[in-house]
């Protein structure tokens, strides 16, 4: 298999910690080569990353290759489970790529545009959206290890780079003590450590200016 990927890339990371939490040989195909770059651009129009190319299947956006993963080149883990406990992980990946992930990118990529084009009002409306989803977070995630429960899950690997990122564009407030604690746990797991170091060159490109503290 091949991953067209960037270490820096939140939804990157997102493919990246399940690939290596069950062990799964893959080429990386880092996108700061610019042949990388040229490649996917042939593959897929958008451009957009990650992508995954197993023998004939090309497949886009990240929640779907990780169900791929599942289904195609189950590991140890299972990061999709079936049934009930299924459609609470799925929720929860959901939530976080669209209510943590995306406001903390607009809040980030404004920050890339001229300044005489930024969009201050959708910046305001991504930051009230953070203030509303970290005490939703915080008490839904109350009495839990990971995201769903007790398993590791995709709603964790979702929830890794989501965090990661939304708390260095728009910090996660100390009364949310819970939603801290739990993203320290997520930085702690080895894989999400390796994800967050393979991303550590990188750091410079974070508009808003990369904190120390991680």
């Amino acid at each position: 298999m091949k991953l067209y990927a960037h270490p820096f890339s939140s939804y990157s990371q997102k493919v990246l910690i399940a690939l290596y939490e069950n062990d799964i040989a893959f080429d990386y195909l880092n996108l700061e080569s610019a042949a990388v770059k040229a490649e996917l651009a042939r593959l897929w129009p958008l451009k957009r990353f990650p992508v995954l190319v197993d023998g004939d299947r090309t497949l886009l956006e990240s929640s779907t290759i990780i169900e791929y993963l599942q289904c195609r080149h189950p590991g140890s883990h299972c990061l999709v489970p079936e049934g009930e406990a299924g459609i609470e992980v799925h929720m929860l990946d959901r939530l976080f790529d669209n209510y943590v992930m995306t406001p903390m990118q607009k809040v980030v990529l404004d920050r890339m545009r001229p300044a005489t084009e930024r969009d201050g009002y959708g910046v305001a409306q991504a930051r009230e959206m953070l203030d509303k989803i970290y005490p939703w977070l915080d008490e839904r995630l109350a009495g839990r290890t990971w995201a769903a429960g007790e398993a590791f899950t995709l709603a964790d690997c979702a929830a890794a780079p989501s965090l990661f990122y939304a708390d260095w564009a728009h910090e996660i407030p100390p009364a949310c003590a819970g939603l801290r604690a739990y993203r320290a746990r997520l930085l702690a797991r080895p894989v999400i450590a390796r994800v967050v170091d393979e991303a550590r060159p990188y750091r410079h490109y974070f508009p808003l200016g990369a904190p120390a503290r991680d």
